[in-house]
């Protein structure tokens, strides 16, 4: 399933889920753009020469063209996109406020719009790409977490639409939905409350970043070229059946 010599962006590229991504497409060969909104201090990864990194907002549309021209002036070429960048503002809906609302649609669904609205010129012009969007399972529903559900809802559908209107140029348009995954945010959660969420696994167990990784990887590859539309859960089963909570 190799990438070799794509030229790959990762949304949310420098850590978590994004991290796993990065490296699984320079493993592969491939030269990652990442666009981020804090780059750790401490990124030794962009010094190898097969990454690049640009410090910027992708729900601000000005930082999202700033980005994407730098890439064309550069490498010339956008191969796969992975819209993966995501915030959680968790709260019931009685405590939500209108800006924990925005934020989390801005980010999650118009920044992932933005990202598409605009590599989709370049890739129709090369009559190929592929875009991976990372959605959760929480697009089925979880308690407190109206915004963020709605968020990869929104992002899901938005997937099955852009698969139709680039499909005839070659280019495919799926979705990753992760599950409860090993990173940072869900590692620092306290134990009692990871562990309610490992009981509710039918494996007893979470993923790791490296599962959406690979995921992600065959999705991008020619293996894939015939999936288009589609939504991959990596959940361990979580998805299964209608007791999601």
């Amino acid at each position: 399933m190799s990438t070799e010599q794509k030229i790959v962006i990762v949304t949310g590229g420098t850590r978590g889920i994004g991290l796993a991504i990065t490296k699984q497409f320079i493993n592969d060969g491939a030269f990652v753009c990442i666009i981020d909104k804090s780059i750790p201090e401490f990124f030794p990864i962009a010094d190898q020469g097969s990454c690049s990194v640009f410090e910027g907002d992708i729900s601000n549309s000005n930082d999202v063209l700033t980005f994407i021209d730098k890439i064309i002036s550069e490498k010339k070429q956008i191969d796969i996109l992975v819209n993966n960048a995501g915030i959680i503002k968790d709260n019931v809906i009685w405590k939500m406020t209108e800006d924990q609302f925005n934020d989390v649609i801005d980010v999650n669904l118009k920044g992932s719009w933005l990202m598409c609205k605009a590599v989709a010129p370049l890739m129709r012009e090369q009559k190929s790409g592929r875009i991976i969007n990372i959605a959760s399972r929480a697009w089925l529903g979880n308690p407190g977490q109206s915004n963020y559900s709605a968020s990869k809802g929104g992002l899901i559908s938005m997937t099955r639409v852009l698969a139709l209107e680039l499909a005839s140029r070659n280019i495919t348009v799926n979705a990753v939905a992760p599950g409860l995954i090993k990173t940072d945010m869900t590692l620092s959660l306290p134990e009692e409350v990871f562990q309610k969420l490992l009981e509710k696994q039918p494996s007893k167990q979470a993923g790791e970043p490296n599962d959406i990784a690979s995921a992600v990887a065959f999705l991008a590859s020619d293996e894939a070229s015939f999936i288009n539309g589609q939504v991959l859960h990596v959940d361990g089963g979580r998805s299964i059946g209608s007791t999601i909570f």
